[in-house]
């Protein structure tokens, strides 16, 4: 069992940052990856990034162009997403996860899934 919480999600104009955070817990949390996923209204859920507890491997999408940053503090058991030069395309329920599968861009994989928290960037 993993709980997950996001936070730090709001509304801010184009251009601007906001990091989201995602604390997790649970007696086998640390064997998951943490994902980041973000689902707009009518829209697929889309993959953003990816992590493992070590931070020595991450996975982005490729649409992200450098904008966004995933990082770990294991100290506080927590992922975050860093996110830069915001576009109101990036307007969405923004979720984390976690999966044991090596496939971490897929959604289906993911076994725990926190509610999320809503991030809208305005023009």
């Amino acid at each position: 069992q993993v709980q997950l919480v996001e936070s730090g999600g709001g509304l801010v104009q184009a251009g601007g940052s906001l990091r989201l955070a995602c604390a997790a817990s649970g007696p086998t949390f640390r064997r998951y990856i943490l994902g980041w996923f973000r689902q707009a209204p009518e829209k697929g859920r889309e993959f953003v990034a990816a992590i493992t507890w070590s931070g020595g491997w991450t996975s982005y999408a490729d649409s992200k162009e450098g904008r966004f940053t995933i990082s770990v503090n294991n100290a506080k058991d927590t992922v975050y997403m860093q996110m830069h030069s915001l576009k109101p395309e990036d307007t969405a329920l923004y979720y984390c996860a976690a999966t044991l599968s090596s496939s971490s861009q897929h959604y289906r994989g993911y076994n725990f899934w926190g509610r999320g928290t809503q991030v809208t960037v305005s023009s």
